[in-house]
């Protein structure tokens, strides 16, 4: 018996491509609080880093494959109407690239790199809530507006400090763990939420 379901391919792949999004930025995020903390609390920072990672990579893969596998039972409209967010997801996507990519660009430019990080976390965080519209997810503007308050304080952290033995870039350690953290907590908001849906 075929996967028969409300939700069109198109919604399917869409929240599959949304848990890979927070994953592999959530991985880099992590990566620059955990090059940043200078082995601070070695190994474990890294394994857990290493386990949200590869269990939401899971949780990507299977929505993947249960799209794949879906007997659509849809309207042409509502086909069309999914089909039309992907697209917008793409170009909010693609602007908040371009956002970043100009940010990068001007911090080199006026000397400013430490600030890249707070203001990078600013930019996804903003770009959080118009995805938040346009999925009619009001989740997103919670994971906006912490990455916003992240990258906000975080410009008011020392940029260097030492706990105890350890010299270490306490900015890129709280940007970082903070928007990595936050970023996998919304993948999994994406998982189980659409398994509830595949469910019902």
């Amino acid at each position: 018996m075929g996967n028969l379901v409300k939700l069109p391919k198109a919604a399917l792949f869409g929240a599959a491509n949304g848990v890979m999004f927070m994953t592999f930025f959530g991985a880099l995020w992590s990566a620059i609080g955990i090059i940043g903390s200078n082995k601070l609390g070695a190994p474990w920072p890294l394994v857990l880093s290493g386990v949200a990672t590869l269990t939401l990579l899971i949780g990507a893969i299977t929505l993947f494959g249960k799209a794949s596998n879906v007997n659509n039972v849809t309207t042409l409209k509502k086909k069309e109407k999914w089909n039309k967010i992907n697209r917008n997801f793409g170009i909010i996507c693609g602007l908040e690239g371009l956002a970043i990519l100009i940010a990068s660009v001007l911090c080199n430019l006026f000397d400013r790199f430490e600030v890249f990080f707070p203001i990078m976390a600013i930019i996804v965080g903003v770009h959080f809530f118009p995805l938040a519209r346009l999925f009619r997810e009001n989740f997103y503007y919670g994971t906006g507006a912490v990455l916003s308050i992240l990258g906000i304080i975080s410009l008011f952290i020392p940029l260097n400090t030492t706990l105890g033995d350890v010299s270490l870039i306490a900015r890129s350690t709280f940007i970082g763990f903070g928007s990595a953290l936050t970023l996998w907590v919304t993948g999994l908001r994406i998982w189980i939420t659409m398994l509830k849906q595949l469910k019902e």
